[in-house]
């Protein structure tokens, strides 16, 4: 979503952007900036094709039949039941593209990307796509552009050999690219560590949101607390359901909402017993899969906002959308949040992995008379800094430093 907005954003300031996906149709809920793209690297092809010599030479309208998007989304649904060992090989395989079977798959995007004259830039929306430049600047002769975005948790999780062999490759690869950015002071300073790269080598961009439809909280009488993410253990959300059962308020209604992947409902009807074995079970609302105007009305409802995530998160989006709400948040005095919620003083954090620290953090903030003022200053920050107009005016700069004028 965050390309999504950068792509409509820098049209909006009269350029011409392109949006490319990659591995999967592209996942929205706003209107798409480009329809011009096709899928590359749809994850059918790339498996039949390195695994499988027939595939390589199939031609290509066979290979746009393979990247059908219902039939690539019903893949992905399933996606959970890949190995861990095939989930490493693969991301190894694409960090050192030119060594793998994928040519024809290299040969289509570049073919693409000249059809009307090569770009002036292009913007690499991850880090593990940074097998790609050496071919892209090789035969497009483009200055390239690598956003960090929360890389190290899924690297950190891939199993052995393929963890190092990946995390070496990158902190390689990574310095092909001309400039590289991150969403936050934190995650940018934690993959200069990471990588080996000198400090100061990763340049800072806020991700920003498209500010028009999101209104204020209306602040109820109903005190509710709300979590829009993933519903996944690593999002927090048992943590979340931990406090709130230590509230032990049958007057607070905790509002939960966001998307389900593969094998999370095992995990969410876990949770489910745990409120009702407190007697909570009633004070629980589950709203999966919201769209954007149904995400817009969930936010407005909240008294107070968490997603309590328990691994390093590079920024959070989704806490950018609260703030743009006005509801107050209480985040994990960890990763991107410091710096984004002390700024813009628009709640309180807790100590990371405590559901009692969490629990107080929400009763104070829930007790709080100046919550509204609270929520407000989320608001301004985010009309100030964390939308999609300053984002963009951000990386035009950024692209101007490598376009020759």
């Amino acid at each position: 979503m965050r390309d999504n907005s950068l792509a409509r954003g820098l049209i909006a300031r009269g350029h011409e952007a392109h949006l490319v996906p990659m591995y999967l149709p592209l996942q929205l809920d706003e209107e798409r900036a480009d329809e011009s793209a096709p899928v590359f690297f749809g994850g059918i092809n790339v498996y039949l094709q390195q695994k499988y010599r027939f595939f390589r030479s199939l031609p290509r309208w066979i290979d746009r039949a393979f990247n059908g998007r219902g039939l690539l989304r019903r893949v992905a649904k399933r996606s959970h039941l890949t190995s861990a060992k095939e989930q490493g090989e693969m991301t190894c395989l694409m960090l050192r593209l030119e060594e793998s079977n994928l040519g024809k798959e290299v040969d289509k995007l570049i073919d693409w990307l000249k059809r009307d004259g090569k770009p002036d830039v292009i913007l690499l929306s991850n880090a593990l796509l940074v097998g790609l430049v050496r071919e892209l600047k090789k035969r497009l002769r483009v200055p390239i552009v690598c956003s960090f975005q929360g890389e190290d948790s899924f690297l950190d999780s891939l199993p052995e050999p393929w963890r190092d062999v990946a995390w070496k490759e990158l902190s390689v690869r990574v310095q092909d690219a001309d400039i590289l950015v991150s969403p936050s002071q934190y995650y940018g300073k934690l993959m200069e560590n990471r990588l080996g790269l000198e400090p100061g080598s990763v340049q800072v961009v806020p991700n920003g949101i498209d500010l028009s439809g999101w209104k204020e909280s209306e602040g109820g009488k109903d005190k509710r607390i709300g979590y829009l993410a993933r519903m996944c253990h690593s999002k927090g959300l048992g943590l979340l359901v931990e406090a709130f059962i230590l509230l032990n308020d049958s007057s607070l209604t905790l509002a939960i909402a966001g998307t389900m992947g593969g094998g999370d409902d095992v995990y969410i009807e876990g949770l489910k017993k745990e409120l009702e074995s407190a007697g909570l079970g009633d004070c629980v609302e589950w709203s999966p899969d919201l769209n954007r105007q149904e995400k817009v009305d969930f936010l407005r409802n909240l008294s107070v906002f968490s997603v309590p995530v328990i691994y390093p998160e590079a920024f959070g989006l989704y806490l950018i959308e609260a703030m743009a709400s006005g509801v107050p948040v209480v985040m994990p005095n960890a990763s991107a949040f410091p710096e984004i919620v002390n700024s813009a003083a628009c709640g309180v954090l807790f100590v990371p992995g405590s559901a009692e620290d969490l629990a107080r953090g929400l009763q104070e903030m829930l007790d709080n008379p100046e919550r509204e003022v609270v929520g407000k200053k989320g608001r301004r920050a985010v009309e100030d800094r964390y939308h999609v107009g300053a984002m963009a005016l951000d990386f035009e700069k950024i692209f101007w430093k490598v376009v020759p004028k």
